[in-house]
């Protein structure tokens, strides 16, 4: 199956901000949403995954979110 332009759109600016820092905005309805600022660090063919800082290296964690996430806009991306 094709992908969509925006797909395609949307993984090539992923790939081309790999490894540097960006805010995500994650969108979980009823005016509710979350900000961080993290590292995107690695990345699949249909997932990306991004590790976010704490204030102990213990506490760092990573987050995977997919591609079609950011395509509906449940997740912002600020690079």
């Amino acid at each position: 199956m094709r992908q969509p332009a925006n797909m395609c759109y949307i993984y090539n600016l992923i790939l081309s901000n790999m490894g540097k820092r960006v805010l995500v905005r994650e969108n979980h309805g009823r005016n509710r949403c979350d900000v961080a600022e993290g590292v995107i660090s690695e990345m699949h063919p249909h997932v990306f995954c991004v590790t976010f800082d704490g204030d102990r290296p213990e506490a760092a964690k990573q987050i995977s979110y997919s591609y079609t996430d950011v395509l509906i806009r449940d997740v912002e991306l600020v690079f």
